[in-house]
């Protein structure tokens, strides 16, 4: 045989031997990795949407404790499938009620599924879908307690890359972070000597809370709750902490902060600022502010500067490196002019950040080289409990006095009464 027609030939066995018979020898309209996706809110509906017009997704079956959600959802998603020829969902993959994800789970002919519900159900969900053999993409944080982390990494120990399993921090796939963060490790800002941080976000707008049970307003405005969502640190400045742990290839000892409620809207306990201190390792210094306050989103920011020079991505106001090693994204910083919008710049640093994350995690289950983002997740996510319970507590907490606690934190839900009778 010629060597090329052999390594082409090798090639097909290989990728056989891989995937699953049924996804090798699909036709093309019927490859379609079969998604179901579990929470059909907004960012569920947003993820899921961009999975299927960047990959070969055909979306089977949807699940939510709420029917309005389900409704909501179900034009849209159908939509989606139709656009690329696929059928619409069945009725009978449609669940409803607080056991919905145990039974879409029991469908035999979902491949994967996206996790999209609130916070406070992230490992329970995990830990049901690894168990049914599914793929999975789990929105972050993985969890919003100690406990919830501790059991995402145990998960993660059980897959022995036999499943996919991928966590929301899609910035890690954004392409001018990834440049800025491969020149801080080549060295190109010298010795980190501290990490600054910060999300200014507007308010979240409260859903309406009055004349229903008061367990369904709390779900409806879970990211007002702390033991839903684990607190806008968790849920949003997280972000920048995962940023920040991916830059220094650690997670922090230590951390100290304050925060607070003023200015709070009428509905919700979880604080709407937090201000921390962390140290890591190396004696590497890094500091966060995180709000979530008045109608006007300010901006977001990881500057980590270092004896050689100042590396800096901003969300909307460029990712550029300063100092003896000058380098530029590219993306636009501040308003574009109409000879940027014309040429088609960069607005956004994230401009394919989405686009890149759900690429990856399909392409994955394709090809059987399967991710495995538990650990990463869960580190980034204790790093935000960490300056979380340092500032709610007023007082330093080490990572280690931290895991040792095993906070487990009760959402004191009744989730049982939304099942249809």
């Amino acid at each position: 045989m010629e060597r090329r027609k052999f390594v082409k030939s090798a090639g097909i066995i290989s990728a056989a031997t891989i995937l699953k018979p049924d996804i090798v020898f699909r036709t093309k309209a019927n490859s379609a990795i079969k998604m179901g996706i579990i929470g059909c809110g907004n960012r569920g509906t947003a993820v899921i949407s961009s999975m299927s017009k960047n990959t070969n997704i055909s979306i089977i079956a949807m699940a939510d404790i709420f029917d309005y959600q389900l409704q909501s959802a179900f034009g849209k998603f159908n939509d989606l499938n139709t656009a690329k020829g696929f059928p619409e969902i069945q009725k009978s993959n449609i669940y409803q009620g607080s056991k919905a994800y145990l039974k879409l789970l029991e469908n035999k002919d979902v491949d994967a599924v996206l996790i999209s519900s609130p916070c406070y159900t992230h490992p329970e969900f995990l830990k049901a879908a690894i168990a049914a053999r599914k793929h999975v993409y789990c929105e972050k944080p993985v969890a919003m307690d100690v406990d919830g982390c501790r059991q995402v990494e145990q998960l993660g120990k059980s897959l022995n890359g036999k499943l996919s399993v991928a966590i929301g921090f899609e910035i890690r796939y954004a392409t001018p972070y990834i440049e800025m963060i491969n020149k801080i490790h080549k060295g190109d800002i010298g010795d980190i000597v501290s990490v600054d941080l910060y999300y200014f976000s507007s308010a979240v707008p409260l859903k309406p809370f009055k004349n229903i049970p008061n367990d369904e307003a709390r779900i409806r405005n879970h990211f007002h709750f702390l033991e839903l969502s684990g607190g806008i640190l968790v849920d949003q400045g997280i972000h920048m902490l995962d940023i920040s742990n991916w830059a220094l290839n650690a997670y922090p000892v230590e951390a100290m902060g304050t925060g607070g409620i003023k200015g709070a809207l009428e509905f919700g306990n979880a604080w709407n600022n937090y201000q921390a201190v962390y140290k890591y390792p190396k004696d590497v210094n890094m500091s966060i502010h995180s709000t979530q306050v008045g109608p006007v989103f300010g901006d977001v920011c990881a500057r980590f500067i270092g004896t050689k020079g100042i590396a800096e991505a901003h969300y909307n106001r460029g990712v550029f490196i300063t100092g003896e090693n000058k380098w530029d994204s590219g993306v636009v910083k501040g308003e574009a002019t109409p000879e940027q919008v014309a040429s088609g710049a960069f607005l956004s640093s994230l401009h394919d950040a989405d686009e890149n994350k759900v690429k990856s995690f399909i392409k994955s289950i394709e090809t059987g080289n399967h991710l495995n983002e538990t650990q990463q997740g869960s580190e980034s996510t204790l790093t935000a409990i960490l300056g979380r319970n340092a500032a709610q507590a007023h007082k330093k907490i080490t990572w280690d006095e931290m895991r040792l606690s095993n906070e487990k934190i009760d959402p004191k839900l009744n989730l049982s009464q939304f099942d249809k009778k």
